[in-house]
């Protein structure tokens, strides 16, 4: 069974062709950046601030492409470790605190991953699910938008997910809108925007001088749309951009003050955007709850009085428009996380969103919008760098300490066992090679990276493993000098004995790691993971080897006549040797 364990790891090696693990930032080098928090009143900030800061850093740098790049709390700092090339990029996106956005939506297509899919029949008209802003309290939400031949907004977000499909230049009524959003001072309680709004008459072909034939708009994303006033250079970017792709420009410092091409957070769909008319420094406050008729989950947004001027006016600007041109895109990071249609002009400095919402969903996209700049000014308090000749330097200290300390145990084995530490060197072989064949498929698959830590943990657990058959060396040696019994039935006996104190000695050790891994941070968690991970491979070698070949080995003349240089002989073990004494019990 072991054997068939160690052929699978070792194909699984060899076919992803990595045989060797990847290092982590004290190995490989890289950059450690250390972060003070500032806050503005000079008081301690706040638990929530400094775990949405790790949250939003962590997007950004992750946003990157940077694998393996951590970003971890240390009391109230915030260190972010990036490992090997990149670092660079990572400082830079780091020192700079990006903020949320509010573009309108110029275009917008499905991701490639979502090729469009054009109807050939004639067009009909739809209720639009996508979320939607109007004044809040409105007693009943007048949609501002009309039935066009546009292609049907599509809002993004992870809120919204859900709702998300493949824009067609399907003709879409857009007189209601089951899942309004809505904002304003006072008024009366509200209800979902244009629940009630009967829709608008099917727009006749004539109507529809910009849907091109479903040929034809299956190839362009942008067909029967309007691409006035767009940068020809970003009408081009926006046909080759892939949002399905891991990176989907995450961390992406957007320009206010010039039109882009975005993707939604999940990679459902892809924009054109214009300039920012609101920028995140105006929004005072967000807050997620529940509306008091519907009982539906709502986000409400607050704005400062320069802000609640701009929004006001991008509003009343877009809000007569055809889709997807009466939607405005809230963009942090240079992803799209939510664009909601604005159903008629919002004054007053608040508003509300709502639609596919849960308490979860809600709560996220209010911290989105409320912290779409870091909450916290910080400080690089400290930057550290380490060199890749320096991290060779210490892999090489490593792996020179762990072939001693194994030489040294093996050398111990050989004198004091003799026969036996054949046994006890082969099993360590063993376990040598599981934890290699581990390491390197956790490196390569579960983004795990091998450092200084893990080293000094697999070096320290030589001596775990040996300890495992050392009991069970002695069990069978004290079987023999105490009772009358032949090898065979000694190690059967004491290997039961034994057990019980491996699995015990096993266990301690066990939850001693996990305990340790779950409350340390840094490299002394690290060092608990390799602990923890060579203790279960210590059970599985002494259970599947060390007592399976120390049964075979008991059969063995060498070892059952007790030989000079089995380590079983009469004057080592002080009494009767193992072959008289079966003599003597014939």
């Amino acid at each position: 069974m072991l054997l068939a364990l160690i052929l699978a790891m070792g194909a699984t090696v060899a076919l992803q062709k990595a045989f060797v693990p990847k290092f982590g930032l004290d190995l490989a080098g890289g950059t450690t950046v250390t972060l003070t928090p500032v806050p503005p009143d000079g008081k301690t900030p706040s638990q929530e601030s400094l775990d949405r800061a790790v949250t939003i850093i962590r997007a950004r740098v992750n946003g990157t492409g940077i694998s393996d790049a951590e970003v971890a709390r240390s009391n109230e700092n915030i260190v972010i470790s990036v490992p090997g090339a990149g670092r660079e990029e990572a400082l830079g996106l780091i020192s700079t605190t990006a903020e949320l956005r509010m573009r309108q939506v110029l275009a917008v297509a499905a991701s490639k991953a979502q090729p469009v899919q054009m109807p050939t029949a004639a067009p009909t008209p739809s209720g639009s699910g996508a979320p939607s802003a109007t004044p809040s309290g409105a007693a009943g939400a007048t949609p501002g938008a009309t039935a066009s031949a546009a292609p049907s907004a599509t809002p993004a977000g992870r809120a919204l997910s859900s709702a998300l499909t493949a824009p067609s230049p399907t003709p879409t009524a857009k007189a209601g809108d089951a899942n309004g959003a809505s904002g304003a001072n006072g008024g009366k309680k509200g209800h979902k925007a244009g629940a009630k709004a009967a829709p608008s008459p099917t727009p006749s072909a004539s109507a529809s001088p910009t849907a091109p034939p479903a040929s034809q708009a299956s190839d362009d994303p942008l067909a029967g749309q309007d691409t006035s006033g767009i940068d020809p250079a970003l009408l081009t970017k926006f046909r080759e951009i892939d949002c399905s792709a891991k990176k989907r420009g995450q961390g992406a410092q957007d320009d206010p003050n010039k039109q882009i091409v975005a993707c939604s957070d999940d990679g459902s769909a892809r924009y054109i955007l214009d300039k920012a008319a609101v920028q995140g420094t105006e929004i005072s406050g967000a807050q997620a709850g529940t509306d008091p008729t519907t009982g539906e989950w709502i986000v409400q947004i607050s704005f400062k009085s320069k802000g609640a001027s701009q929004f006001a006016d991008i509003t009343r600007r877009i809000t007569s428009l055809s889709p997807p041109r009466n939607q405005l895109a809230n963009v942090l990071d240079g992803v799209v996380i939510v664009a909601p249609t604005i159903q008629e002009a919002i004054p007053g400095g608040s508003a509300r969103i709502s639609g596919s919402f849960n308490q979860a969903s809600a709560t996220e996209l209010a911290d989105q919008l409320k912290y779409g700049a870091l909450p916290l000014k910080f400080n690089q308090s400290s930057v550290v760098s380490v060199s890749s000749t320096l991290g060779q330097d210490q892999l090489r200290g490593g792996l020179i300490s762990g072939a001693l300390g194994l030489l040294v145990v093996v050398l111990y084995l050989l004198l004091y066992y003799r026969g036996l530490g054949l046994i006890g060197v082969a099993s360590l072989a063993v376990a040598t090679v599981v934890t290699y064949l581990t390491v390197v498929i956790l490196s390569h698959n579960a983004g795990f990276r091998l450092s200084l830590p893990h080293i000094i943990g697999l070096v320290v657990s030589i001596g775990i493993t040996a300890d495992s058959f050392i009991v069970y060396f002695e069990r069978i040696r004290d079987e023999i000098k105490e009772g009358r019994r032949t090898l065979r039935a000694a190690v059967e006996v004491a290997w039961r004995r034994a057990r019980r104190t491996i699995l015990v000695a096993d266990a301690v050790m066990f939850i001693a790691a996990v305990v340790l891994f779950f409350l340390a941070v840094g490299g002394v968690a690290g060092f608990a993971f390799a602990m923890g991970l060579t203790t279960l491979i210590d059970i599985v070698v002494v259970f599947l080897f060390t007592k399976p070949f120390m049964s075979l080995a008991a059969r063995l003349k060498f070892f059952s006549k007790g030989h000079k240089l089995s380590g079983l002989d009469a004057e080592r073990m002080g009494r009767t040797s193992p072959a008289e004494q079966t003599l003597q019990e014939a």
